[in-house]
C-alpha cells in the first residue's frame, strides 16, 4: 500500500500564467498529476475534451451536483467548474500527488474537506503585465477581459488564505519555487513516517546493548 499523496491547490487571477506553470511542473516532476475539471464554458481554440477540461452542458453539470459527484464547484464568469470527488480520492489513495487548479471559492471548500491540503497562490508581476497577457492570449472577448480584470481585486483579497505565494515574473524562477514547494510537501512528517516506517520502528524499539 502506497502512502497517501498530497493535495495541492493552485489559484491565481486570470492571466497570471497558472496553467502554463502547472503543465511545466507536471511535465518535469514524477508522481504528480493535475485534476481535470468539468466545466460548462465553451472550448477555446486548441483545447481538447478530457485533456484541458471535461466540457459538459449545464444540465449534466446539475445532475453531477445532485449526485454529489463534486468535491467542489463554483460559478466563474457565468460558467460552472467542478472537481471530481471519486477521481481525486482514488489518485491520492494510490500515493500520487494531485494538483487542483481552482479559484479561491473552490479552495475554501477543499480546505474544509482536506485540512492538510497545501495551497499556492500565483501572482503576476504587475497589473499591466496581467492585462497584456489576457489580451495577447487572444482567447476572450474584450468584455470578458474587462470582467477578468475587474475580478482581480476580489481574487487577490483572498491571498491570506493560502500557504504559499509565488510571483510569476520570471518563468524559470516561478517553476523552481513550485517544485520546491512540492518537494517540501513530500518531506512532511506524515509522508516520511509512512515511507520509512520500518526504519523508524527499528530505531524506537532498539534494545540497549
Amino acid at each position: 500500500m502506497a502512502s497517501q499523496g498530497n493535495l495541492y491547490v493552485i489559484a491565481a487571477p486570470s492571466g497570471a500564467g497558472k496553467t502554463t506553470l502547472v503543465k511545466a511542473l507536471v511535465d518535469t516532476m514524477p508522481n504528480i498529476t493535475v485534476s481535470i475539471s468539468h466545466t460548462t464554458r465553451p472550448k477555446r481554440p486548441g483545447e481538447m475534451n478530457g485533456v484541458n477540461y471535461y466540457f459538459i452542458d449545464k444540465t449534466e453539470f446539475q445532475q453531477m451536483i445532485d449526485h454529489q459527484d463534486f468535491l467542489e464547484y463554483a460559478v466563474i464568469f457565468d460558467n460552472l467548474y467542478g472537481t471530481s470527488k471519486s477521481w481525486v480520492k482514488q489518485t491520492l489513495d494510490e500515493g500520487k500527488d494531485v494538483i487542483l487548479e481552482i479559484d479561491w471559492q473552490g479552495h475554501q471548500q477543499i480546505k474544509q474537506l482536506f485540512p492538510d491540503s497545501i495551497s499556492i497562490f500565483i501572482l503576476p508581476p504587475s497589473l499591466n503585465d496581467l492585462q497584456n497577457r489576457l489580451i495577447k492570449r487572444n482567447q476572450d472577448h474584450p468584455d470578458v477581459i474587462k470582467k477578468r480584470l475587474a475580478d482581480v481585486k476580489e481574487t487577490v483579497s483572498h491571498i491570506k488564505e493560502f500557504d504559499y505565494v509565488v510571483i510569476n515574473d520570471d518563468f524559470v524562477s516561478a517553476l523552481h519555487y513550485l517544485k520546491t514547494i512540492v518537494e517540501a510537501g513530500r518531506l512532511l512528517q506524515k509522508c516520511q513516517q509512512f515511507k520509512f516506517a520500518a526504519l523508524i520502528h527499528d530505531l524506537v524499539t532498539i534494545s540497549p546493548a
